[in-house]
């Protein structure tokens, strides 16, 4: 069958239709093979309550029964879904490649499959006779949220991280340190969450005129809490990467802890979380302090992040600017210690002091583009927001890249152009224009892209103060992305955008049992849409002057 009429997304590689269908039944059983108890656990636990079907343990191959079994033949994400007329068998080359496929299986058996009570216990749950094989295109499918210029509670991160799985995205970049807030418990550094968790007002409205609202903001992850979301993504085959910022986009720190801060240039005792956006001057201080400092967060952050479930961390290393360290005598005393150029060989420095110390403890440090300058660190990896530039220079030089431009994936710009829109930022991309997207540069020969480890699309949260306008922004772009980064598609001006189109009529269906509140094809609903001026709180809702982004 044409993938154009089949109404899975992602696009699996092929599928097979035969005559008849598989009905699942209440009595249809569930067989576990070695290595997939877990997915199992997973699949009894979604569809269970759902579709009113306990699943209970049957034998493999039985009739009526879904059969779950590894197969060592098939790549670690691949799988092959055989839908019978008596039973099913999924086998996957590794438990997450089983896990893929049984996201499949929910897609077939229709949206009622997302829901968390089952609306109609007696209703047929059928799905067509077929066979579907599928492997993932990238290794790395990512999704950034950023937690710090507006938090997400605990259950919005668990939400959000099912909403990752049910579109085979496998990575989670977890932004959790900023200026505008620090969002993970440290125990040795309380005052990390007691002072740097809180900002006494926001920032809105236009970058010539700005507005705040007077009230507080703020929130963090009990380690407690960190511990559940990484258990709860390793549970659905992904990987957290948490970032932790330096030495730029520190302010929250430096407020909790102002002697990190360039203390001879500035009176740091005088800082408080920033309430506002763009590249903030107050950057960390170059000294041994500061360097213990963060080794004993990152001592904690490893314990959070399970190296089988982590192996990457992220240290950011954008937008820092020098000025105070062009004017400040401890770090030009520490230029000339090291025997450096200047201020961008003392940031490469500061990244190459952790590459090496998260590399002692079998980590990986990534960091977005600008830790290219000045030299980059040895085993850095690179997070190419920048455009494209960054990402190449890095794959020739050997380093691996995870492309994330701006440009193409940034799912806080806006989608449209209309004066119906929420609050404006950067670019307009549509859904058509995340579909097109392509990670791997044409510049790069076949060796050098092999080093584009996949792809990730980012959320920053400056104008996102809920979970409705985080849905808003992200989605339905996130299943166009996620096509891009499971799927092999053609080149991007042969992509069948009118064929996704198509299958994304089945998957709104989807979204709408799983409540997430995307944009409609045809705009923003009512509620969803930016109020007229005079009906503004407080100036909210004011458009940006769409100058990209940092607003």
């Amino acid at each position: 069958m044409p993938l154009d009429l089949v109404d899975l997304v992602p696009a699996p590689v092929s599928v097979e239709h035969g005559e008849g269908a598989f009905v699942l039944r209440e009595a249809t059983a569930l067989a576990a093979g070695p290595g997939t108890e877990g997915v199992a656990h997973w699949l009894r636990s979604a569809l269970g309550a759902a579709l009113a079907r306990p699943l209970p343990p049957g034998q493999p191959g039985a009739p009526d029964t879904v059969t779950l079994r590894l197969d060592a033949a098939l790549a670690p994400e691949a799988y092959r879904l055989t839908v019978g007329t008596a039973a099913v068998e999924l086998v996957g080359g590794g438990p997450a490649g089983v896990f893929w496929g049984a996201q499949t299986f929910r897609q077939l058996l229709g949206p009622d499959a997302y829901r968390r009570a089952c609306a109609d216990p007696g209703a047929e749950r059928a799905v067509a006779r077929q066979v579907v094989e599928d492997a993932p295109r990238f290794a790395w499918r990512g999704l950034m949220l950023d937690v710090s210029r507006h938090f997400m509670p605990k259950d919005g991160v668990l939400r959000y991280l099912d909403l990752l799985a049910a579109h085979k995205l496998n990575v989670f970049h977890f932004h959790l340190t900023d200026d505008q807030g620090w969002r993970v418990e440290i125990k040795r550094f309380p005052r990390l969450t007691e002072v740097g968790a809180w900002r006494s007002r926001t920032k809105y409205g236009h970058r010539a005129s700005p507005l705040w609202t007077e009230e507080p903001h703020g929130g963090f992850y009990t380690q407690d809490d960190i511990r559940e979301i990484v258990a709860y993504a390793a549970e659905r085959h992904i990987s957290v990467v948490p970032e932790i910022d330096i030495p730029g986009h520190s302010q929250a720190a430096i407020a909790a802890y102002p002697e990190l801060g360039n203390t001879d240039v500035i009176d740091t005792t005088r800082l408080s979380v920033w309430d506002t956006w763009g590249v903030n001057p107050n950057v960390l201080a170059p000294t041994d302090n500061t360097l213990r400092f963060y080794e004993g967060v990152l001592e904690e952050i490893l314990r959070l992040f399970p190296a089988a479930t982590s192996p990457f961390v992220h240290i950011g290393g954008d937008e820092c600017p020098k000025d105070q360290w062009k004017a400040s005598a401890t770090a030009r005393a520490r230029i000339e210690e090291l025997g450096l150029a200047g201020e961008d060989e003392l940031q490469s420095w500061f990244i190459r002091h952790f590459d090496r110390w998260l590399t002692e403890r079998g980590r990986r440090l990534i960091g977005w583009d600008e830790i290219l300058e000045g030299g980059l660190a040895p085993g850095a990896a690179v997070s190419s927001w920048r455009g494209y530039a960054g990402g190449i220079e890095a794959a020739r030089a050997g380093h691996d890249v995870v492309m994330c431009p701006e440009q193409q994936v940034y799912l806080d710009h806006r989608q449209a152009d209309g004066p119906d829109e929420p609050m404006p930022i950067g670019y307009v991309r549509t859904l058509e224009d995340v579909y097109r997207f392509e990670p791997v540069p044409s510049e790069l020969t076949e060796a050098e892209a092999r080093h584009v480890l996949g792809t990730q699309a980012n959320v920053w949260t400056e104008v996102m103060r809920d979970q409705g306008r985080v849905d808003y922004q992200v989605f339905p772009r996130l299943a166009a992305f996620a096509e891009v980064a499971w799927s092999a598609l053609p080149a991007p001006a042969a992509r069948d955008f009118a064929g996704f189109e198509r299958r994304m009529r089945a998957h709104y269906a989807r979204l709408d049992a799983l409540g997430v509140g995307y944009r409609p094809p045809g705009g923003p609903l009512p509620w969803q849409k930016r109020p007229a001026p005079e009906k503004m709180e407080g100036g909210l809702g004011r458009p940006i002057d769409g100058s990209p982004p940092n607003v």
